[in-house]
């Protein structure tokens, strides 16, 4: 009788929070109605979403370091007023209350166009992208032997660890 009442318990709680234990943070979509800066934007209904492996230039709070507007831009030109898909990964918040999350626009990763194209570096911070680390990694590295972006505009590179 106890296995039966755990097992119910666990599935109202499930049937509660929408969908898988441990792995779902909020909905799986949402309206970008504001972007941030180049990792963050904020979406209908007020939930700030801090893109996850990718750490941009700072262009916010009077900040100003390089490659942080166009970082700005970029994120822009993807998100901003469009219809995002959300995915979860290790970890539901930073330290600053965000909720951490891989975002797709139109089948596109964020966070890895990002990484790629020289607008981030890679931050991780365990156990919040664990499982993408190794991918990411081999993206910054790339982009940083090509001289993308952050990679060759900046001296020196404000993201570098």
């Amino acid at each position: 009788m106890r296995a039966l009442s755990a097992a119910l318990t666990l599935l109202g709680l499930l049937v509660a929070c929408g969908g898988d234990a441990g792995t779902r943070c909020g909905p799986d979509t949402g309206r970008v109605v504001e972007v941030i800066d180049g990792d963050t934007v904020l979406l209908e209904g007020g939930e700030r979403i801090r893109y996850l492996l990718a750490d941009t230039p700072e262009s916010t709070a009077g900040r100003h370091d390089c490659f942080g507007q166009e970082a700005l831009a970029f994120n822009r030109s993807l998100v901003e007023g469009r219809r995002v898909t959300l995915v979860d990964a290790e970890a539901c918040e930073d330290r600053f209350g965000r909720r951490l999350a891989y975002v797709t626009v139109d089948g596109h990763d964020v966070s890895a166009l990002l990484v790629e194209r020289g607008f981030a570096c890679v931050l991780h911070v365990p156990p919040a992208g664990d499982s993408r680390r190794v991918e990411f990694e081999a993206l910054e590295f790339q982009a940083r032997r090509a001289r993308r972006g952050l990679w060759g505009a900046c001296s020196p590179v404000p993201c570098s660890r």
